[in-house]
């Protein structure tokens, strides 16, 4: 088999970062994954997608802890069948993505997402992981259009990522086509391990780049080109017709607004 036309491993990225999150104690649930959408804990519709996804092969759910899954009946039942292989996370996404990685085979293509993407459909997933092989790029990243995402939903607030050309909302989408590409999650870890000491992140970004970018004259293109070389490989976006892929949860208020939507696409 070509390594174009490996499955997808997915690797959900499931760890709770801290404790006390306001919007677990909203839910009432012990973890974040198991915030309820549509009736049932996030993770579980990540799983769905992806399960009937076309491109995705082997999951990986990373983390919560096993003590945790034994209070979700659901989620345990699915790993005690086989359909998702779990591990447990690390300290940080990064980490938990690097550990991941070096547990598989060389060349297996990886998508990488989180178990808060509440609106994540098989279609997002499938259409992600054609168009990052067609990037013939080492690793890929998923955005939408922040234009577009406020448009479709402009009772959300999402975070923009600007560059001269436009502004973009990521995906919680990362591509990663091959062994060269986990250099990425590497690099990845890096600039997290300085994410609260911005001057170390933009000594490790580089202080030139950061300018321009914050000065708004860096394209999205420049941007993609200078980290492929920051990195030594190639990295390349999924710009997704998706606006929905925009939307993870990550506060209450992010809940709510899900939940309201899932609501009126089921009526």
């Amino acid at each position: 088999m070509k390594i174009s036309e490996t499955p997808f491993t997915a690797i959900i990225l499931a760890g709770d970062r801290t404790s006390g999150d306001p919007l677990t104690e909203a839910a009432g649930v012990a973890c974040k994954s198991f915030v309820p959408v549509g009736g049932q804990p996030m993770v579980l519709r990540v799983l769905d997608s992806l399960e009937a996804a076309s491109q995705v092969g082997t999951i990986i759910l990373c983390g919560p802890t096993q003590t945790l899954i034994k209070q979700e009946p659901q989620l345990k039942a699915r790993i005690d069948a086989g359909r998702a292989n779990w591990i447990a996370s690390q300290a940080t996404p990064s980490s938990s993505t690097y550990h991941a990685l070096q547990s598989l085979p060389d060349n297996t293509p990886v998508l990488v997402t989180t178990a808060d993407h509440a609106l994540l459909t098989t279609r997002i997933v499938d259409a992600f992981c054609t168009d990052a092989r067609r990037t013939g790029c080492d690793v890929a990243v998923g955005l939408a259009s922040h234009k577009q995402v406020a448009s479709a939903f402009p009772e959300t607030n999402r975070t923009a990522i600007k560059f001269r050309d436009g502004a973009y909302c990521g995906c919680n989408l990362f591509g990663f086509l091959n062994s060269q590409a986990y250099i990425a999650a590497q690099f990845w870890r890096q600039v997290e391990q300085h994410r609260k000491k911005p001057l170390r992140m933009m000594r490790i970004l580089g202080w030139r780049a950061v300018i321009r970018h914050l000065i708004g004259r860096m394209s999205l293109a420049d941007a993609l080109e200078y980290i492929s070389s920051k990195m030594g490989i190639r990295a390349g976006a999924v710009i997704l017709p998706f606006p929905e892929a925009a939307v993870d949860v990550d506060t209450v208020n992010d809940w709510n607004f899900v939940k309201n939507l899932v609501a009126k696409q089921t009526r």
